[in-house]
């Protein structure tokens, strides 16, 4: 028997679909999706002259505080990032990118956003106002404020 398509599963569904294309998407960089996002988040904010700790980095991210420092140690393993302590508070750990995993993110950036083109081209692609009303309607979901970007 088919399941249902509630909402709920639909939802879990794309989750899930997106998240396995994503992984697809960075595995030419030695990257999970979570890696990835970790990265991509750090380099973003990396471009506000950002160094946030590993717990500004969980709440940008959405990610849990213990996870984003294992993925941390694994990420300083491979040279892509260096975390030390804070000056202000040596409790805290401050995370930048090396040089290397700059170049790598952003070449996973570029992939990903490729990936998105393609994955939203049932509704527009990445700049139609169904993306943008998506988007409007996920953050509303998530009770989060509504960024006007797209992608």
């Amino acid at each position: 028997m088919r399941e249902a398509r509630t909402t709920g599963s639909l939802v879990w569904r794309l989750a899930m679909h997106w998240r396995a294309a994503v992984d697809r998407a960075v595995a030419p960089f030695d990257l999970t999706h979570a890696q990835y996002v970790l990265l991509a988040t750090l380099y973003g904010l990396s471009l506000a002259h950002d160094r946030p700790s590993q717990r500004e980095l969980a709440e940008a991210t959405g990610l849990e505080p213990a996870y984003v420092s294992r993925l941390a140690r694994s990420l300083e393993a491979h040279n892509l990032i260096e975390r030390t302590e804070a000056p202000a508070d040596t409790r805290a750990v401050e995370v930048k990118l090396t040089p290397r995993g700059e170049a790598v993110v952003v070449q996973a950036i570029a992939a990903v956003r490729d990936l998105h083109d393609h994955l939203l081209e049932p509704i527009g692609g990445t700049r139609s106002r169904e993306n943008r009303q998506f988007r409007r309607t996920l953050s509303a979901l998530l009770r989060e404020p509504s960024e006007g970007e797209p992608n």
